[in-house]
């Protein structure tokens, strides 16, 4: 299997959705197969349940509820998208996964314990060959959160997690911050503060770097690809 797997983590504003644009961006010069999904969400089964996590609507039945909603929503993704993915030898860019769970859900007060066992049943295994975690001071991506909503349609309204207030944000980069300590060889940190161009490079560079094998197993296969038979 050549298909890797590769999340992003980060708080509100980190530029992560722009990041994974431009990384799939470089893989698809080299002719590497990439999906691009998100969480929550990603799947039919799973949106459904992101569009009543991200509206709040969940909120009142607890943190502990919402974790396994998350839980739920994952567990479809990974057998119906993600793992197929792989499997076809794509590279697959996740918009947040397991880390969030840990950070959004740890800081709402949801037992440790209690979320790593929701994460192995949803997860059967499988994590990530790579975590980008795009760190960016919580007074910053909340004024890019403001200016992105201000310019854009209703849809680009703050979400549930967007309205929370500064002191819940410099808690949970603190958190993710842990996480990238503790499992250094997954979790990749990256300044989120720089220019989008800036992130970008330290990001490709940081792939060729930890993920440079892969590149290279991929491509081999890659000319088995007939051009113009996949979209992007």
């Amino acid at each position: 299997m050549t298909g890797q797997f590769i999340t992003f983590e980060g708080g509100e504003g980190a530029g992560k959705s722009t990041q994974i644009a431009r990384l799939k961006a470089h893989l698809e010069k080299l002719r590497i197969p990439v999906f691009v999904t998100r969480e929550p969400g990603g799947s039919p089964g799973a949106e459904v349940v992101r569009s009543v996590l991200l509206s709040g609507k969940a909120r009142a039945l607890g943190p502990d509820t919402e974790a396994m909603l998350f839980a739920a929503a994952r567990a479809d993704h990974m057998d119906s998208i993600i793992l197929p993915a792989l499997e076809r030898d794509e590279w697959v860019l996740c918009d947040r996964f397991t880390d969030s769970t840990r950070v959004y859900q740890g800081e709402a007060g949801v037992d440790p314990a209690f979320i790593r066992e929701l994460e192995n049943l949803a997860v059967a295994g499988k994590k990530p060959d790579l975590t980008v975690l795009i760190d960016v001071p919580p007074n910053i991506g909340l004024a890019r959160v403001s200016t992105r909503s201000a310019t854009e349609s209703a849809s680009g309204a703050p979400d549930r997690f967007e309205k929370d207030d500064l002191e819940v944000q410099v808690r949970r980069q603190a958190m993710f911050l842990d996480l990238a300590k503790a499992e250094p060889d997954r979790i990749a940190v990256v300044d989120g503060s720089k220019s989008a161009d800036t992130v970008e490079e330290a990001i490709w560079a940081l792939v060729r770097e930890r993920l440079g094998h892969r590149l290279e197993d991929a491509t081999r296969v890659v000319p088995l690809i007939v051009p113009g038979t996949r979209d992007g």
